[in-house]
Formats: structure tokens, C-alpha cells, sequence
């Protein structure tokens, strides 16, 4: 089994993947070859965590790991701390 370090290293890489995908597909014409340049970089770095990490073909357990990578809110807007 990979360290921990290996499988949050690759539920980043899937989370900064996903992300990259709803962007680009956000953008007009994003499920054309343009979307598919941007993502080959967030794709890669994906695919090299998860073989590093031992995830690949292991989805529960990755998306286990996935799931225990906490996002920090951001501070609710308002008024500085005196």
C-alpha cells in the first residue's frame, strides 16, 4: 500500500482534474480538441499519482481517498478583525 502522502498527493491531482474538466467544458466550444490539449497536463498528472500512490484500478479505495481530502471553506465575507 502506498503512503498517505502518495494517495492525498493523488486525490489532489483527481480533484485539480475535475476541476479543469468543469472549466473547460464551461467554456463555449470546451468539448472540442481545444478541451482535450488543455486537459492532457491535469490528465497525465493524474494518471502518474494514482500508478505512484498504487490507486490505479483500486476505485474504492481512491475514492475513499478522495472523499477524506477536506476542502477548507473560505472565511464567510464581512468585516475585517479589529
Amino acid at each position: 500500500m502506498a503512503d498517505d502522502t502518495a494517495e492525498v498527493t493523488a486525490a489532489q491531482a483527481y480533484r485539480r482534474l475535475v476541476r479543469s474538466v468543469q472549466a473547460a467544458l464551461a467554456e463555449p466550444g470546451g468539448s472540442g480538441p481545444a478541451a482535450a490539449v488543455v486537459l492532457a497536463g491535469p490528465l497525465a498528472d493524474a494518471d502518474r499519482a494514482l500508478a505512484a500512490a498504487g490507486l490505479a484500478g483500486n476505485e474504492p479505495r481512491f475514492f475513499a481517498v478522495v472523499r477524506s481530502v477536506a476542502v477548507i471553506p473560505a472565511p464567510a465575507p464581512g468585516p475585517a478583525p479589529a
